[in-house]
């Protein structure tokens, strides 16, 4: 059997559906599958053995010429020669179900009531039911699983294995240190009251005294990080890197602090230790375990409609944060 999964963004959703895979082929071992993806996150889905193709597409560079909606039709047509028994889009969004529908006649998806797009649901010639508001790995599992009669229990996913992977990363060994824990700091994030202040930050790491390294994706993530290392002695700002650096780095860490965002999710996917931020942002987006850790702060999260205005996130105790953190660094 040959599918297709649609699931374009972000990084972190990505990497929510992706715990899945491992099952998938578990249960039917001939079962062929291919990716759907923007090309900007290509990368994370690299290196892993249950997926057969990862395809590429541009789909937000439409928003800035709308000339290129052809060029992109013309790319999943060629895709859609593949000729897939089943499509399952797993974003749930009207330009994923419009993806799906032009790579397969057989589509699976969310049902009108389990996402914020409900439209999207009448491109679907399967669908399937769970709460908007239940956990979102929960409900990446379930539109990936039970399309082909698989049952993926929370059990199944708390005992994954590593599924994100890398290549060798040389440019990252000079930063890693031996003698000390090696712990990453996720400082940014899509909404600036989802991230934990720098300040915070830097109060954590000096706390700590751990070698601290914090990554950063964007100018102004750049110059957070260069004050958090300038206010710190244990604290330095890594040069810029790609994705399979990130993931690399991230591997070889012994715990990973940060806001709710992709790069902080790939401490989970890669089985590291990982301290979860959460403001604005529902806390059953993740898995809590042993090894991964979130704090919330008080405001009370409405699942339908997130307020990019809460800026609770700012009051969250810094000193609950390195407590946390000593007790993973420590079992």
């Amino acid at each position: 059997m040959k599918i297709a999964i649609v699931k374009l963004s972000a990084m972190g959703d990505i990497i929510h559906a992706m715990v899945a895979l491992q099952y998938l082929k578990k249960a039917n071992s001939t079962l062929e599958i291919d990716w759907i993806v923007e090309q900007g996150f290509a990368k994370v889905l690299e290196g892993n053995p249950d997926i057969n193709n990862i395809l590429s597409v541009q789909l937000k560079s439409i928003k800035k010429d709308k000339k290129l909606i052809f060029m992109q039709i013309k790319q999943l047509k060629i895709y859609a020669k593949n000729n897939y028994d089943l499509v399952i889009d797993a974003q749930g969004l009207l330009k994923s179900a419009l993806t799906a529908t032009l790579l397969g006649k057989n589509r699976a998806g969310f049902s009108k009531n389990s996402i914020r797009e409900g439209v999207a649901s009448y491109f679907y010639t399967s669908k399937v039911d769970i709460a908007y508001d239940a956990n979102t790995i929960d409900r990446n599992a379930r539109v990936l699983s039970e399309p082909l009669g698989i049952d993926i229990t929370r059990q199944m996913i708390l005992d994954k294995k590593v599924f994100l992977f890398y290549d060798a990363a040389p440019e990252i060994e000079s930063y890693l240190n031996k003698e000390k824990k090696n712990i990453i700091f996720v400082i940014g994030s899509t909404w600036e009251s989802r991230n934990y202040p720098k300040e915070k930050f830097a109060d954590i790491a000096n706390a700590l005294k751990e070698n601290v390294l914090i990554v950063w994706g964007s100018l102004e993530e750049k110059e957070r990080a260069e004050w958090i290392e300038a206010n710190s002695s244990y604290a330095k700002a890594l040069a810029k890197i790609n994705l399979n650096a990130l993931k690399a780095l991230i591997g070889k860490s012994d715990l990973l602090i940060g806001n709710d965002t992709g790069p902080t999710h790939m401490a989970w996917g890669l089985n590291i230790p990982s301290i979860t931020i959460f403001g604005p942002t529902p806390v059953n987006r993740v898995y809590e375990t042993a090894i991964n850790k979130v704090i919330k702060s008080v405001s009370e999260i409405n699942h339908f409609k997130l307020n990019k205005n809460d800026f609770s996130i700012l009051d969250i105790d810094f000193k609950k944060i390195v407590k946390m953190a000593k007790e993973l660094l420590d079992a």
